[in-house]
């Protein structure tokens, strides 16, 4: 009996510990959130926001801003927003201290995709063809809401991989205006007959930084994605600064984090000379 309490005594005290230990829980927030109501989409879509530690709304401080595809909370957003805030520690001094606006996803076979004309492309993404109208909703609507509300600096980066590195290229070819720097990882240009990668470049990439990667994901992906550098690099490299990388060690699922890293480091390489 006494060995019995003393265990109960023993197993009382440990539960008074755990409670003590966890009496200044707080909630944990890496950024903020809103609800955008886009006309052009007639629907609503969430906007993830990190800003970084030094952000505040009063201050005349400028930040540039990147544009994450695939934004939502359990897509890429928080991993991105690591790899954003590390390398722009001051002690690391990779990027600069910048804001992540991640588009959260309804329908990305959608709003990621041109309409094919590739009968398989239509049968197997029946939703397909919305791309005209989500270019329209980040350059009509999200990039003036940012713009108005947060302290930006006019610098704006693009990230997209998969659909979102064919939705990345689609801007890139047709409204290059709209972002200085482009991020495009393992992009599915495969689509509609790979006809995207027959387009003639007529627009100006005048001052644009281009970074192309893509992982051990096969022959068609790794072929498109190589083509499209190869394109860039025959037509525009008097234009844009172009790189490229092979990620021999990841695959389609895990090429993202690592290549983001990359392009920091490549396309802006300048700051570490500072």
């Amino acid at each position: 009996m006494r060995s019995i309490a003393i265990l109960m005594t023993i197993l009382f005290s440990a539960l008074q510990y755990g409670q003590a230990q966890v009496q200044n829980k707080k909630v944990l927030a890496i950024g903020e959130s809103f609800e955008l109501s886009s006309e052009v989409l007639n629907e609503d879509r969430t906007i993830n926001i990190y800003l970084p530690n030094s952000y505040h709304a009063d201050s005349s401080q400028t930040y540039p801003v990147i544009y994450l595809l695939d934004g939502s909370l359990d897509e890429d957003f928080i991993h991105v927003v690591g790899n954003v805030q590390f390398c722009s520690f001051s002690w690391i001094n990779i990027i600069p201290e910048t804001i992540v606006v991640g588009i959260s996803n309804i329908d990305r076979k959608k709003d990621f995709t041109y309409p094919s004309t590739m009968e398989i492309d239509q049968e197997e993404f029946p939703t397909s063809g919305g791309a005209v109208d989500f270019i329209q909703f980040i350059s009509k609507e999200l990039q003036p809401i940012i713009e108005t509300n947060y302290n930006t600096n006019g610098t704006k980066t693009l990230i997209g991989q998969s659909l979102g590195g064919l939705l990345a290229t689609q801007i890139l070819f047709e409204q290059p205006e709209l972002f200085q720097n482009y991020i495009i990882v393992s992009p599915s240009l495969w689509w509609d007959d790979e006809l995207i990668l027959k387009r003639t470049l007529d627009k100006s990439f005048v001052g644009k930084s281009i970074y192309v990667a893509v992982g051990k994901e096969g022959p068609l992906m790794e072929r498109v994605a190589r083509t499209l550098y190869n394109k860039l690099s025959l037509e525009k490299s008097k234009e844009a600064k172009l790189y490229f990388q092979f990620l021999e060690n990841q695959n389609h699922g895990d090429a993202l984090h690592l290549a983001v890293y990359d392009a920091f480091e490549k396309m802006f390489a300048d700051r570490k000379e500072e």
